[in-house]
């Protein structure tokens, strides 16, 4: 049978991108059944409905203005995202710290793409504050990885790592590229593991 996965974006959906070519090329051997987005301007969506694959839009300030927690929001989220019987759930963009409300439903199922190294510069806006870092003379790369997710910001054991130079010439732009064709590569490796993993241990 084939995997079945649920990616969440918040925006653009370049890595939902890869993740879909990579489907549709059998180098991912999985379907996306849901595409999930917690902002309802995100083109990532537009890519996922050109793509044929079903959609849902669910942010959360419209629930916080009504008396909804955080941790409710998670709940509500992670159920109606079962009912797809996920078999990784991958967050490919998504600007939202799930908790534990929402992590209980799929253990050990769920992975995030970081734009940095393991223990540096967790949270957003990663690959500016690296190439200011860089400028200062702080560091002389940054990197992208693959981790599970846990309710800490990207402190989940990392899954894959890979380091990214930076140029003195680069511009802010340069760096952005070159860590973006990082990470849909990264993010597509990242999934197959899991899945394959998965698969090792229901043996």
């Amino acid at each position: 049978m084939t995997s079945q996965i649920v990616v969440l974006i918040s925006g653009n959906g370049s890595n939902l991108q890869a993740i879909i070519e990579a489907t549709r090329s059998l180098t991912l051997p999985a379907t996306i059944s849901l595409v999930v987005s917690n902002r309802k301007s995100a083109y990532g969506l537009t890519r996922a409905t050109e793509a044929g694959i079903p959609t849902l839009v669910f942010p959360l300030k419209p629930l916080r203005d009504s008396g909804w927690s955080r941790e409710e929001y998670d709940a509500e989220l992670a159920k109606r995202i079962k009912n797809y019987n996920p078999d990784l759930i991958v967050l490919a963009g998504w600007m939202h710290i799930l908790s534990e409300g929402f992590l209980s439903y799929f253990p050990d199922k769920v992975i995030n793409l970081h734009p940095a190294l393991p223990g540096q510069f967790d949270g957003a806006n990663a690959i500016e504050r690296a190439f200011t870092a860089y400028k200062k003379g702080d560091i002389k790369f940054t990197g992208v990885m693959v981790h599970k997710v846990i309710p800490e910001v990207d402190k989940g054991e990392p899954l894959l790592v890979e380091k990214v130079l930076i140029s003195e010439s680069d511009t802010i732009e340069d760096l952005e590229a070159r860590i973006h064709s990082v990470e849909h590569r990264l993010i597509v490796q990242g999934a197959i593991m899991c899945l394959e993993m998965a698969k090792l241990s229901s043996i």
